[in-house]
């Protein structure tokens, strides 16, 4: 889940991610990563926007935002509609959007870069599981559920969505209603929608082959590395503490041996990763 801003008044913004930095003449709170890869063109979001989900999703892919095929048949067949309640008329922008509770549902590019970082451990029918913390309206769940279990649901393997907002663990079974393939994935018990603390993990799952984060942590938490499978991959934003607010992802990976390497892959802008609130806010 990414936080709207404010739109910004000046024409230009200047956004820098490790290695690269581009102008972009957008407004920020449309803008939520740069790919550190120097083969990516700085493709502006709206480019890629679409009328359709399906010219959204092939807008993505000329673009190379999308390059894995497997990834690019897995979203086209989620209607980010299904996932956009608040503002379902938007939801083939590439850009964040409200799913109320003060969160928000990622750009799509945003959710192809973190499938697209995961897809190696996440084979299609052999029994991969995935863990998705911050799973808000489901639409990420439900896509990282095809990646392992095929388009139609019937393959072998499992997704766990966990949010601490119990209205928006809600509103993703609703969402997923609306689809016969989400309808056979939940009633199958191939993905679980759960309430919980995501910064623990849900342990009852574990071990997962993949992680997904979709909140900002203040760090890389223990819980989510040792239920992560050896070998396995951890995608997470983290606040830098660089003192300027700053947020990366993080690829963390473990081998076969157990041993975890961390590379800081771009710098990106995501809701922090927190407590249950007290008193739930529509």
């Amino acid at each position: 889940m990414h936080k709207l801003f404010t739109r910004l008044a000046l024409p230009t913004t200047l956004l820098l991610s490790t290695y690269t930095a581009y102008y972009y003449t957008q407004p920020k709170d449309q803008i939520q990563h740069l790919p550190n890869n120097s083969s990516y063109a700085p493709i502006m979001a709206w480019r890629c926007s679409g009328r359709t989900n399906a010219e959204l999703i092939a807008n993505l892919y000329k673009s190379g935002l999308i390059t894995s095929a497997h990834v690019k048949d897995s979203m086209s067949s989620v209607d980010r509609a299904h996932y956009c309640p608040k503002r379902p008329d938007s939801a083939y922008e590439d850009s964040p959007q409200s799913i109320g509770y003060a969160a928000t549902i990622s750009a799509p590019h945003m959710h192809a870069s973190a499938a697209e970082s995961l897809l190696p451990h996440m084979p299609e029918n052999k029994g991969a599981r995935v863990l998705d913390v911050g799973s808000g309206s489901g639409y990420l769940t439900h896509v990282l559920a095809n990646l392992v279990c095929g388009a139609d649901g019937k393959g072998d393997g499992k997704v766990v969505g966990i949010d601490h907002i119990d209205g928006l663990v809600e509103m993703s079974r609703e969402n997923m209603r609306k689809s016969e393939e989400g309808r056979l994935l939940l009633e199958s018990g191939k993905v679980e929608l759960i309430a919980g603390d995501g910064r623990k993990g849900y342990a009852e799952g574990a071990p997962y082959d993949a992680i997904h984060v979709g909140a900002a942590a203040v760090e890389i938490h223990q819980e989510l590395l040792d239920q992560l499978r050896s070998p396995g991959r951890l995608f997470i934003p983290v606040e830098d503490t660089d003192g300027w607010g700053s947020q990366y992802i993080w690829v963390v990976d473990k081998d076969n041996e157990g041993k975890v390497t961390r590379k800081k892959d771009m710098g990106v802008r995501y809701v922090p990763l927190t407590n249950r609130p007290e008193v739930e806010q529509r």
